[in-house]
């Protein structure tokens, strides 16, 4: 059984929509999921610890768009990273990256690409969403190739589209199912 560790934050409720989908998704397939954040928000919220990250067997990353770049929470855990880069101990993992933003140019795919660049470091592998889920080709809100989004308007709707959702789900038994085949 591959645990998926499913690190977020969330400001307004969609990004802790969007990984309880990735999360419902990995349980479908029999997997363990912890859900992590960096800070504790609500009483039943767990913080991350490095403990977390190293015994996972794959990782869903995703925090809301700021001006393209990842929340302030997540950079801070992971500049304390350092001792865990030096030895490796994340290269090979599979992983992916979600994020959500108010707006359809608000910069989800510049933030998807910002979230990307400390796993990248670590040396695990990368998953986006390929275009053989269907919804990436459908959807009039969020999801891109470089993984799962959500547009939360201006109202910062937590309530995901169809699309959304189905892109989240894909993710979450992607990574699942990539990282029973390294196992």
């Amino acid at each position: 059984m591959a645990t998926l560790l499913v690190l977020f934050h969330s400001s307004h409720g969609s990004v802790r929509a969007m990984a309880n989908e990735i999360a419902e998704a990995a349980e479908a397939l029999d997997a363990k999921v912890l859900l992590r954040t960096f800070e504790q928000r609500e009483t039943h919220d767990i913080v991350v610890s490095k403990e977390d990250l190293l015994n996972c067997d794959a990782l869903a990353f995703g925090t809301p768009t700021r001006f393209g770049m990842m929340a302030a929470q997540a950079k801070q855990f992971w500049e304390t990273t350092s001792d865990i880069w030096l030895k490796g101990q994340l290269i090979d993992k599979p992983a992916c990256v979600f994020t959500s933003s108010s707006s359809m140019h608000g910069g989800n795919e510049a933030t998807l690409l910002n979230l990307s660049l400390p796993l990248l470091h670590h040396g695990m592998m990368l998953l986006g969403v390929p275009y053989d889920v269907p919804e990436l080709s459908q959807t009039t809100t969020g999801g891109t190739p470089y993984g799962a989004s959500h547009v939360a308007g201006t109202a910062n709707t937590s309530m995901l589209s169809e699309t959304e959702t189905k892109i989240c789900r894909s993710v979450g038994k992607r990574l699942i199912t990539i990282a029973e085949k390294l196992k």
